[in-house]
């Protein structure tokens, strides 16, 4: 066994433990679910026993997970590095576990615009979060007035637009791939 095969065998192991405490399981709980012996699963968790593919599989699904997800080893690279959109004042990072969700850190200094015309509505997901300042979310009709940490989640579908209130804000977004699609060219947020 290579050293890195050692360290996967040990990264799977307290992955078990993990996942099994996050539950709130006990030892025998688990066990019961996997149909193994308590001592089985006690001396997989702990290295006592030779980690067996039919007992991972077993494991994974009494765990909710997947075989892929419980023996995934980290990542090399855990750090994401933004795009920056200086002409719209943005940062955009790309999530890699979903390359379809992009994360966009937005500081705005005007008011939504008054003029409905340059509203939007498409499809996808927002969820958006202020991080300082004041920010104003105009959707369909409504005027909604969104403070420092304090979060919006809306239908796309219907048109909006947001903007800064008493000053410069900050927002942290969140887009799914329809979303960031239907803001490409515009505002980007």
């Amino acid at each position: 066994m290579t050293q890195a095969d050692g360290e996967l065998d040990s990264l799977v192991r307290k992955r078990i433990r993990a996942l099994r405490v996050a539950q709130g399981w006990s030892l025998a709980e688990l066990a019961a679910r996997a149909h193994i012996s308590q001592s089985t699963l006690s001396r997989i968790e702990t290295g006592g026993r030779r980690l067996a593919l039919d007992q991972l599989v077993t494991l994974a699904r009494a765990l909710d997970t997947s075989l892929d997800q419980l023996v995934e080893t980290a990542a090399d690279d855990v750090v994401s590095h933004p795009v920056v959109d200086a002409a719209h004042g943005s940062m955009r990072w790309t999530m890699k576990a979903d390359p379809g969700i992009s994360v966009v850190r937005r500081r705005m200094t005007e008011p939504p615009p008054d003029v409905p015309a340059r509203m939007r509505a498409h499809p996808g997901r927002e969820w958006l979060v202020v991080l300082s300042g004041t920010a104003v979310l105009l959707l369909g009709n409504r005027r909604v007035r969104v403070e420092t940490h304090q979060a919006v989640e809306f239908p796309t579908m219907l048109p909006h637009a947001i903007g800064a209130e008493g000053g410069p804000c900050e927002i942290l977004g969140f887009f799914d791939r329809d979303a960031r699609r239907g803001h490409q060219g515009g505002d980007g947020a």
